[in-house]
């Protein structure tokens, strides 16, 4: 039998790549739809992007999570994410604390400067500076950044309190224009890092429990109060979708989040409906980071009917370039409501705004 009429062969050509063609895009969102035609990441990336707007348009309203984790603030995506946190794309953000000790310490000033990845590290740390890849920040700005988190938390009420909680709190007293943190505490974006402490705040926090600590009453990270916050945001929820910026400790806790609320608060439905993850992680090491979101499926973290894509490309070129394209796009999620959280101590209550 010849080669082009062996059985099943058409049912495998039915869609061909179609060329890039820089010169009728009209704009990043434009850009990325053309991206869904062609192949490797540049489609991957553009099937992102289709996710993220399928979340953004789906009537049922999805709660969509935003996951982050790597240098994103070092990479100079501050203001992207604080304008994601503001047109209202995200509803509610999990980070790892660095991310946020690094927006905090450009709050008060600090600045991160452009170097080179093959410089003199002991004459930086001669000069006390850090280097994060190509990156320099102030080692002195950073003592004070921790200091001043330090003598902030004073204020706190000494009781124990989630990290979305003091976050917020944080975010109300250091304000900044392009600040995440205060910028998710004026939208009502709550902001959770289940691993705060793993980060320059827990040395600013740690300052603070060194000159409280034979205190009865002293201020208190719960943990756990974290997870009970975060299912009943879940549990509420119609649908979920995720975004995941690296992987990390978000991923997997936005991720058992979902099991948590499905099997032990009675939470009816599968896992995320929506999801999609920028990453240089690989899945062959085995790792969370780098495990596809196929692999969440066998656990019942994403839906078994989920829309998903995952695109491995570097934070400081995906991210732009997504985020551009919603903003190009922004006819198509401009309407959406907002969601309210109302707290009352450890409990919440959700609405819809117009």
């Amino acid at each position: 039998m010849p080669a082009r009429t062996r059985p099943g062969r058409r049912s495998f050509l039915t869609k061909p790549v179609r060329a890039v063609d820089v010169t009728r895009v009209a704009g990043l969102g434009e850009l990325l739809t053309q991206f869904q035609g062609s192949s490797i990441q540049a489609r991957n990336l553009g099937r992102c992007l289709e996710v993220w707007e399928n979340a953004l348009t789906d009537r049922r309203r999805p709660t969509i999570f935003l996951g982050l984790s790597g240098p994103l603030i070092a990479a100079g995506l501050r203001k992207v994410l604080r304008d994601l946190i503001d047109w209202g794309l995200v509803d509610v953000v999990v980070s790892t604390g660095a991310v946020l000790y690094q927006d905090l310490y450009q709050t008060i000033g600090g600045k991160h400067w452009m170097g080179t990845p093959t410089a003199d590290d002991v004459a930086l740390r001669d000069a006390y500076l850090d280097r994060i890849y190509d990156t320099y920040v102030d080692e002195l700005k950073f003592e004070e950044t921790d200091r001043a988190i330090g003598k902030i938390t004073d204020r706190f009420p000494p009781r124990p309190a989630s990290s979305r909680e003091y976050l917020e709190f944080l975010g109300q007293r250091f304000d900044a224009p392009e600040s995440i943190l205060a910028t998710a505490a004026r939208r009502g974006v709550p902001v959770f890092s289940p691993a705060l402490i793993d980060s320059s705040i827990g040395i600013g926090l740690t300052l603070h429990y060194q000159a409280h600590r034979k205190q009865r009453e002293r201020f208190l990270l719960d943990a756990v109060r974290d997870n009970y916050e975060l299912v009943q945001i879940l549990a509420a929820s119609p649908r979920t979708a995720v975004i995941y910026i690296g992987g990390g400790t978000p991923k997997n806790w936005i991720n058992d989040g979902i099991v948590m609320a499905n099997y032990a608060f009675g939470r009816e439905g599968e896992g995320h409906y929506y999801a999609l993850q920028i990453t240089t992680d690989v899945p062959h090491w085995g790792g969370l980071s780098g495990s596809t979101l196929d692999e969440a499926q066998s656990w019942g973290k994403i839906s078994r009917t989920a829309t998903r894509a995952m695109a491995h490309v570097e934070a400081s070129i995906g991210l732009p370039l997504l985020a551009g394209a919603l903003w190009n796009r922004r006819r198509v999620w401009k309407t959406r409501p907002r969601l309210q959280f109302r707290w009352k101590g450890d409990e919440v209550r959700i609405s819809r705004t117009t």
